[in-house]
Order: C-alpha cells, then sequence, then structure tokens
C-alpha cells in the first residue's frame, strides 16, 4: 500500500494565518452590506406605510428582531433583497411616493383593486428593473403619458379599470418587451394606436370594454402577433368582416370579439385554430351558418345573439366543450345527439332559435350539467329524464315548446336546482314530489300545461315565486302555505282547487300577487288580512266564494289590481274600498247591495258593478240604478212629485244651455241636439262654463281633429283645456273612432304622467273633451318653436330647457308609458307619442296626451291588427309602415325618437323625405362620429356631457330596426332612473372596484329577448 504524503508545515501554518481569516473578512463585509441593503429596504416599506396613514391592513409592518420582512406576506425577496410588492386590495387611497424606487432591485409591483387616485404615477419610470406593472381597478385619471416607454423593461402592463382618458398612446408600442397588455374598462374617448399590433411578443392583449372608441374596423394586422394566446377586444364599437388571416394566429387560445357590430360570416378558420381554447362572439351581427370544426380544444363557444342561420354542426359533438351559447339566433333543425354525451359539459343555452325534433336524451347523463336553457324553440317530445344526474343543475329553462309526456322524477331528487321554468308546453301527470321542496329553489314555473294533483303540504323555504296556471290542480290550499314566508307570486288561475281561502294565506309578509281565479274555491274571505303589506294584485274572481268584503282589504297600502267578480259575495261594499287608488277593480256578478262608496262614483269604475242588482249609484252614468234617498213606506204621490219636479227642473236646464249656445254664432253646431256631460272626475264647473268659452279668443292650438281652447271656469282662474272634435256635418266614422278610444281609455285609467280627462260633452255634430289645463304646453313648443311664446301670456319667453328639466320630462313621459304597457289590464299602445303630446305642467312634469289613435291589446306581449297606418313622419317605427300587427315595441321606437330630440334639440323630421332624426343619429354613430357632437349646444356642458351621452344611447337603442331587439318601456325607465340618480353617480368611483362594467346578460329565468341596450350603464361611459 502506497504512503500518503502530507503538505509541509510551513504551507498549513500560511493556509491558517492567512487565507482563513481573508474568506472570514470577505464573508463578514458580505453580511454587513446584506444587512445594510435590508435595513435600507425595511426603512422604506415602514415609510412607505406611514405615507398611505398606517392603513390597518399593514398593520403587521413592524420592524422585528425575530424576522425579516422578507417574511411579511405582501413581500417577495431573492437574496435578501425585495424584488416583489404585491399590494393588492389593501383600501391604499393615497398616492404613489417616488421613494418607492429605492427597492433597487425590484421587478415586480402589483397595486391592483385599491383606492389609488391621480395621473399615471411617473415616478415609477425610477425603478430602473420593473418588467411588472398592475395598476389596474384604482382611481388613475387623465392620459397616459406619452413617455411611457421611458419603461423600457416592462414586460406586463395591466392598467384595466381605471379612469383613464383620451388616446392610448402609441408609445406604448415601443415597449417592445411586453407579454401581457390589459388596457380594458377605461374611459379612452379617442382610439387605439393599431402599432400595438406590432408588438411580436404579445401574448396577452385585452382592450375590451372601451365603448368610447371611435368606432373603427378590425385591424387587419392584428394576425402578425404570433405569440398572442389571449385577445379581447370585447365592446369597442368594431365593425366589418373578420379577416380570413386569422389563420396566422396559431398560438392563440383566448379570443373574444363580443359585442361589436361585425357583420359577414364566420370565417371557416377560425374553428381551425389548433390551439383555440376559448371563442366569444356574442351580440354581433354575423350571419351564415356555423363553420365545421376541425379545432380539437376548443371548450367555450359563445355565438348568441346574432343571424346565424342553418343547423348546430355536428362537429360540436367531438369536442370537449364545457360551454355552449348558441341563444338568440335563427338555428334550425335539431340538437346533434353526441353533444348530450359531452363528459365535460356544464352550460347549454340554445333558447330562442328556430330547433325542432326532441332534446337527446343523454343530456346530463354524462356530464356535470348546471344550465339547460332550451326555451322558445319547437321542441317536442319528453325532457331528458337525467338531466340532474350529476346533482349541480341549478336553472333549467324549456319554456314555450311542445314538449309532453311527464316530468322526469329525477327533477325531484335535484337539491341544486334553482328555478325550473317549463311552462307553455305540454307536460302532463303529477309534478315530481320532490320538486316542490328542492331546498333552493327560489322559482318554479308551471303554466299553461296539462299538470294534475294535490298542492305539497311542504315547500321550499326559499321559494319566491309559484306560477300554475292553467292546469289540472285539484284539492285544497294547503294550511301549511304559512310556513311559504319568501313567496311573492302565487298564481294558481284556472285549476280545479276547492276548500276555502285559507286565513294561512294572509300571514305572507312578501306576497305581491295573489291569483286564484277560476278555481272552485269557496266559503268567506279571511277578515284579518293586515299583513299583506306588500300586495299589489289580488283576483279570486269565477269562484263560489261568499260572505261580505272584509272592509280591511281597503286598508291595504299598496294594492293596485283587485277582482273579486264572478263569486256569490254579498252586503254592502266597504267605503274603505274607496280609499285605495285602483288601476282595475271588478266586483261585478256577485250579491252586493246599496250603494257604492262616493269615492267609486268614477267613470273608471264604470263596469266594475254589474250584475250586482241590488247596487245603485247616485250618478246614472255608472250603469246602475240611481240610489232612492226616501224611505220604502213614502207614498205613491211622493214619487210622482220628486219625478215631476225633477223633470221641470232638466228642462230650465236644457232651456238655459239652448239659451246660451244660441247666444254665440261661432256655436251653431250645438243646436241641434241636446250636449249630453259624462264627468269622470269631481267638477267644480257645468257644462255652461264650457259652452260660453268656445270663442275664438280663447283657441291656443288646433290639429287634424279640431281645435282646443283654454276655457277659464271659475273666478278663481282655475282653466281646462277643451279639445273639440267637430265636422260641418255629422262626424265621419274616423273622428267617432277617435273620440271614442280617447274616452274609452282616459276615462278609466289614472296617473300622474297620463293627461287627466275630467268630462266629455257630446252632441250630434261636435264632440268636447275638458282635460285638466298643463300650463307649459308641449315639449315641441319648449325644443322647437324659436320664438318660444308663454302658453299663458303670449309673451316671447327666452328661458332654456335645461338639461335637468328634460331628464325630468324624459322620466315622466317613461313613467306614464310603463303604466300603460305594464299595468293596464289589458295594455295600451298610444300609436302617436310625440313631443307634442308630451305636455308639461307648471313644474315641467310631462303627461302622455292625446290617445285618439291608442288602443288596447287583448293580452300582454300581443300584437293587434290595424286597419291603417297613423301616427307622424319621423316617429314611426319602421315595421308600421308595411304591417297592420303592431305591439308595444311601436310606442317604445317613438320614444326613442323623442329622447334624441331632448339630447340633440333637433325635431324628428329633421332630415329629407328619406331621413329623419332616428335615421341621422344611426348614421353618426356608424361613422364613428364622437356623441358629444350631435349634442344640443344649449344644454351640454362638461358636467352632463356623460348623462346626456348615455340617454342619447338609449334613444339608439329604442330606435333599432328590429322590434325585438328594442327594450321594453320597463327596460328603459329602469336605465332612465340610474341616469338620473345622484347617489347612483356618486357611486361610480367605487364600482369600479367590483363590478365595473355589468353585462346584464339574457335572463332565462324571464323567457323574454333582450337586446344589446343591457349593456348600457349609466356610470361607465
Amino acid at each position: 500500500m502506497p504512503r500518503l504524503t502530507s503538505s509541509p508545515p510551513h504551507i498549513h501554518f500560511f493556509f491558517l494565518f492567512f487565507y482563513i481569516p481573508c474568506f472570514v473578512f470577505l464573508c463578514s463585509l458580505s453580511h454587513i452590506a446584506e444587512s445594510q441593503i435590508q435595513d435600507r429596504e425595511q426603512e422604506v416599506l415602514l415609510q412607505l406605510r406611514q405615507s398611505w396613514r398606517d392603513p390597518p391592513s399593514l398593520d403587521h409592518w413592524v420592524p422585528s428582531n425575530s424576522s425579516s420582512h422578507c417574511t411579511w406576506p405582501e413581500v417577495t425577496c431573492q437574496d435578501g433583497s425585495i424584488t416583489e410588492l404585491n399590494l393588492v386590495n389593501l383600501n391604499i387611497d393615497y398616492s404613489i411616493p417616488p421613494f418607492i424606487c429605492d427597492l433597487k432591485n425590484l421587478t415586480k409591483l402589483d397595486l391592483s383593486c385599491n383606492n389609488i387616485p391621480g395621473e399615471f404615477p411617473t415616478v415609477l419610470y425610477n425603478c430602473s428593473k420593473l418588467v411588472y406593472l398592475d395598476l389596474s381597478q384604482n382611481y388613475f385619471e387623465g392620459p397616459i403619458p406619452s413617455d411611457i416607454d421611458m419603461m423600457a423593461d416592462l414586460q406586463v402592463l395591466i392598467l384595466s379599470a381605471t379612469s383613464f382618458s383620451f388616446d392610448i398612446p402609441a408609445s406604448i408600442a415601443r415597449l417592445q418587451r411586453l407579454r401581457i397588455l390589459h388596457l380594458n374598462q377605461s374611459e379612452y374617448n379617442g382610439t387605439y394606436p393599431e402599432e400595438i399590433f406590432g408588438l411580436s411578443n404579445l401574448e396577452e392583449l385585452s382592450l375590451s370594454y372601451n365603448p368610447q372608441f371611435v368606432q373603427s374596423q378590425l385591424p387587419q394586422n392584428f394576425t402578425s402577433l404570433k405569440k398572442l394566446r389571449f385577445f379581447s377586444m370585447l365592446q369597442m364599437n368594431l365593425f366589418g368582416r373578420i379577416p380570413e388571416t386569422v389563420s396566422d394566429m396559431e398560438a392563440l387560445e383566448y379570443l373574444n370579439l363580443g359585442e361589436n357590430s361585425l357583420t359577414g360570416e364566420i370565417p371557416g378558420i377560425i374553428f381551425a385554430l389548433r390551439n383555440l381554447s376559448e371563442l366569444y362572439m356574442y351580440k354581433n351581427k354575423v350571419s351564415g351558418s356555423i363553420p365545421r370544426v376541425s379545432a380539437t380544444k376548443l371548450r367555450v363557444i359563445d355565438l348568441s345573439y346574432n343571424n346565424l342561420t342553418g343547423n348546430i354542426p355536428e362537429d360540436f359533438g367531438k369536442l370537449n366543450l364545457s360551454s355552449l351559447n348558441l341563444h338568440f339566433n335563427q338555428l334550425s333543425g335539431g340538437i346533434p345527439e353526441a353533444i348530450g354525451r359531452l363528459p365535460a359539459l356544464s352550460d347549454v343555452r340554445l333558447s330562442n332559435n328556430n330547433l325542432s325534433g326532441t332534446i337527446p336524451p343523454d343530456f346530463g347523463k354524462f356530464s356535470p350539467l348546471r344550465r339547460f336553457e332550451v326555451a322558445y324553440n319547437n321542441l317536442t317530445g319528453a325532457l331528458p329524464e337525467q338531466l340532474c344526474q350529476n346533482g349541480m343543475l341549478t336553472g333549467l329553462a324549456a319554456m314555450h315548446n311542445n314538449l309532453s309526456g311527464e316530468l322526469p322524477e329525477s327533477l325531484g331528487n335535484c337539491r341544486s336546482l334553482f328555478e325550473a321554468l317549463l311552462n307553455d308546453n305540454g307536460f302532463t301527470g303529477n309534478v315530481p314530489g320532490g320538486l316542490w321542496k328542492s331546498p333552493n329553489l327560489t322559482a318554479l314555473v308551471l303554466s299553461g300545461n296539462g299538470l294534475s294533483g294535490e298542492l305539497p303540504g311542504e315547500l321550499s323555504r326559499n321559494i319566491t315565486r309559484i306560477e300554475i296556471s292553467n292546469n289540472r290542480f285539484i284539492g285544497k290550499i294547503p294550511s301549511t302555505v304559512s310556513s311559504w314566508r319568501k313567496l311573492m307570486v302565487f298564481d294558481a288561475t284556472n285549476n280545479l282547487l276547492n276548500g276555502t281561502v285559507l286565513t294561512e294565506l294572509t300571514e305572507l309578509p312578501s306576497l305581491t300577487t295573489l291569483l286564484l281565479g277560476q278555481n272552485e274555491l269557496s266559503g268567506i274571505l279571511p277578515t284579518d288580512i293586515v299583513s299583506w303589506k306588500s300586495l299589489t294584485t289580488l283576483n279570486l274572481s269565477h269562484n263560489k266564494i261568499s260572505g261580505p268584503i272584509p272592509s280591511k282589504i281597503g286598508l291595504l297600502p299598496v294594492l293596485t289590481q283587485l277582482d273579486l267578480s264572478d263569486n256569490q259575495l254579498s252586503g254592502l261594499i266597504p267605503p274603505e274600498i274607496g280609499q285605495l287608488n285602483l288601476n282595475r277593480l271588478n266586483l261585478s256578478s256577485n250579491r252586493l247591495r246599496g250603494s257604492i262608496p262616493a269615492k267609486l262614483e268614477n267613470a273608471a269604475y264604470d263596469a266594475s258593478f254589474l250584475n250586482n242588482s241590488g247596487l245603485c249609484a247616485s250618478n246614472s252614468f255608472m250603469r246602475l240604478n240611481v240610489c232612492n234617498s226616501q224611505s220604502h213606506r213614502s207614498s205613491k204621490t211622493d214619487h210622482t212629485l220628486i219625478m215631476i219636479l225633477t223633470i221641470a227642473a232638466a228642462m230650465v236646464i236644457v232651456m238655459l244651455v239652448l239659451l246660451m249656445i244660441r247666444a254665440s254664432r261661432k256655436n251653431r253646431d250645438w243646436y241641434d241636439s241636446t250636449p249630453k256631460l259624462t264627468s269622470f272626475q269631481r267638477l267644480n264647473f257645468t257644462e255652461s262654463n264650457i259652452l260660453s268659452g268656445l270663442k275664438e279668443l280663447n283657441v291656443i292650438g288646433s290639429g287634424g281633429s279640431g281645435k282646443v281652447y283654454r276655457i277659464d271656469v271659475n273666478p278663481s282662474g282655475d282653466a281646462v283645456a277643451v279639445k273639440r272634435i267637430s265636422n260641418n256635418r255629422k262626424l265621419d266614422e274616423k273622428l267617432e273612432k277617435q273620440f271614442v278610444a280617447e274616452v274609452e281609455i282616459l276615462g278609466n285609467i289614472k296617473h300622474l304622467h297620463i293627461i287627466k280627462l275630467l268630462c266629455c260633452i257630446s252632441c250630434e255634430n261636435s264632440k268636447l273633451l275638458v282635460y285638466e289645463f298643463m300650463e307649459n304646453s308641449s315639449l315641441d313648443h319648449w325644443l322647437h318653436k324659436r320664438k318660444r311664446l308663454s302658453p299663458v301670456s303670449g309673451v316671447a319667453n327666452n328661458m332654456i330647457l335645461d338639461w335637468p328639466k328634460r331628464m325630468q320630462i324624459a322620466l315622466g313621459a317613461a313613467k306614464g308609458l310603463c303604466y300603460m304597457h305594464n299595468d293596464c289590464s289589458p295594455p295600451i299602445i298610444h300609436r302617436d307619442v310625440k313631443s307634442s303630446n308630451i305636455l308639461l305642467d307648471s313644474e315641467f312634469n310631462a303627461k302622455i296626451a292625446d290617445f285618439g289613435l291608442a288602443r288596447m291589446l287583448a293580452k300582454p306581449g300581443e300584437a293587434v291588427s290595424m286597419t291603417g297606418v297613423a301616427g307622424s313622419f319621423g316617429y314611426l317605427a319602421p315595421e308600421y309602415a308595411h304591417t297592420t300587427r303592431v305591439n308595444e315595441k311601436i310606442d317604445v321606437y317613438s320614444f326613442g325618437v323623442v329622447l334624441l330630440e331632448l339630447t340633440t334639440g333637433s325635431e324628428a323630421n329633421d332630415g329629407d323625405k328619406d331621413m329623419c332624426l332616428a335615421d341621422l343619429a344611426w348614421r353618426h354613430m356608424q361613422d364613428g362620429k364622437p356623441i358629444s357632437d350631435a349634442l344640443d349646444e344649449e344644454v351640454k356642458d362638461e358636467c352632463n356631457v356623460d348623462e346626456i351621452s348615455n340617454v342619447f344611447k338609449l334613444g339608439i337603442f329604442c330606435t333599432a330596426t328590429l322590434p325585438s331587439t328594442r327594450p321594453t318601456m320597463k327596460e328603459v325607465l329602469q336605465v332612465l332612473l340610474k341616469c338620473s340618480d345622484p347617489q347612483y353617480n356618486v357611486e361610480k368611483k367605487s364600482r369600479h372596484k367590483f363590478d365595473v362594467v355589468p353585462l346584464l346578460e339574457n335572463s332565462m329565468y324571464e323567457g323574454m329577448p333582450r337586446s344589446d341596450f343591457h349593456a348600457l350603464e349609466c356610470n361607465t361611459y
């Protein structure tokens, strides 16, 4: 074995006494330097906390001997130095101090979801190593600086959901290392630089939710982004076709072009992108059929709200889809069987198409189905038995099809179900017992089927809405109904229910609508109903209910509709009923007796008391017997004497009226017949007051049907407006119909924002309609008369109708129309909404007037046939010119024109014979011009331009060509209320943190089409 040699002793000595001390010395220097760096960085952090006024979320930022600041959760260190600060959602509401860049090794700074104010923090230019910057969801404002390219090393820049405005600077395109760029959800009001699409390293690009960008085509050069994986240009006013060159973007995984105006067909190459996982193209105008699919990684497809036709591709059944959304198109054919077998499918929305055939039976069997919507199609057969096989189904909407058979028993075991909307089909048999009791169920709508059985004794405690009308349910309402504490709507109309109206029903504090008409209920009504504080509608008609009407019904604070007709009720009508502010009252066909309450002696309730032989009224116009105030023991002589005196008095009155008429040469058409006055309100004047005022001196307007007069009816100066419908010969059929329509409608409705018809006076050749007088004339006078004359004094009035008054007028008119469309039964369409038919009182409150062309619909949402086109040019909906079938949407169109008048100051027929105001407004938007250029300069200023712009946009939505894409008046009113609510606008900033651009998508729970107008949020523009 060889001998090991050792180093000479002097070598060991040198190593021990020279190298080791040097090494120790160098280590100590390094440790000292590192310690100094850590001390300095900790000092910076503590300064940060102090400059931000010590927010509670940073209470743990305190020096400690036992641990380093590198252990603080917001701090990431490398080699003892801070490289990342993640200060997310800490309620920081002060600006960023410049000394933050004393953290020399800082590479990532995330300040998202705070309240930091001010302009873009250019102090960060000094953070030389910064590669990741996230300032999203803060209160930054002003422009992005043009020298932002000084942060040359940035790879990630996220500025979403802020208030940055003006143009996006082209200098961003000089940040050549950028991989992620998010500029979505801000207030840019110019353009985006196309140079961005030259950033060759981009992997994520989001420009979404910038609706104030000037309208532009989808840039052709966006396909040069070869590395792009995430691309979103949602709601950006894009139009034009999608370039075929999208095929160059092979790395693309996420593509969102939703809510724009893209047209043409979908390029087939999109469905061939091999890495594409999510595709969103909803709410555009693309048409044609859906291309064949060869991309294998697609998980999400959303092509809803377009004009797509043809069949659903069979290839969809070969994908691994989790979400398929094709609703609101024009697709036809059947649903491919293979789609029902997709293992990851959780969201299926195919409603509002023309689909036919049966629903594939495997839906839900192999996948965690959560949402299944196939409403408003032509589907037949049964519902799939295993929709809730995996126990995750929350929403089911299959209403308005031709489905049949029994409801699947598996629905009775579906504890996750939130809403089941199965109305208007042909389902039969019993409802699965467990379905009533599903613990999360809030709405069960089964109306319009052939279902039978009894109502359950136990019901889900969360249910708010039960609609089972037009079925064959039998038996009694269970006494356990008192436990349905959250129930708001209970509609069991037209079934075979018997028993009594239980006292337990009156214990439901949230109930707003109770509809039990057309059943076999009997017994007397509960007397103690004071718990119905929220009840607005009560219908118990067509039953066998007897006994008196409870007086406490008259104490229900918000009741507006009461129908107890076709029962066996007896006794007096409680006077308390007269205290209610009812839009609809029907007590006809009962056994009531006595006089009706004085406050109900109104022509609006003329048909409310028919077929009650014992009822009487003090006025003959009520179509009831006139009450006799004398005792039944009065002699026949007394009756005769009273009759003679009454006739004599009437003859004297008639003679006086005739003498007054003859005294006026300009009113000779009254000679031929005796005027008849029908009152609809309590009057403080007589016929003679009106007739004597029909002088040319009092004329304040005229129209196609006659003149309008302002008449003082008493010495105190009270005035009325009188519309005179007359003709030299007998009234022709058209004028007669207008008169009847006006009286029939205004005599039966009451609303703060609908003109009040006081009475009518008629004879053979002329008819007078007497209204409340509106001191400020019409909206048309204020908007369009250059020499504004005071309607009272006739003196020139230079007062400008400012924006708050215009907003007040828009709200009032919307409330009146909303009432007509939604709260009147049957609904009423006006057919002639225009600025001259919106009258203004002394406080500029708006009232809808001139109902001569109005029509009542048979059912809500149902069209009515017209014999001809009527209305005014500039306000006519396009469909009205070529069809006789119209509904409420023609009023929505006309009201949209009024909104455009209010915001632009222009007249409805501004333009040539082929181009009216609505067309001009649409052209303005399509040309990409700023909305502010279209607004009325008389009222526009920097404080209200956003609000006026939103009302202008609402006018655009209301005047959409297709009626189905227009909002309802109820939706229009909701947007106007938000626009006019100061508190709502004050909260503008705080909303950035939570729901910056809320998208109100189609509600499967309402079953009605929705339009693009839902993206309109008054505080996001």
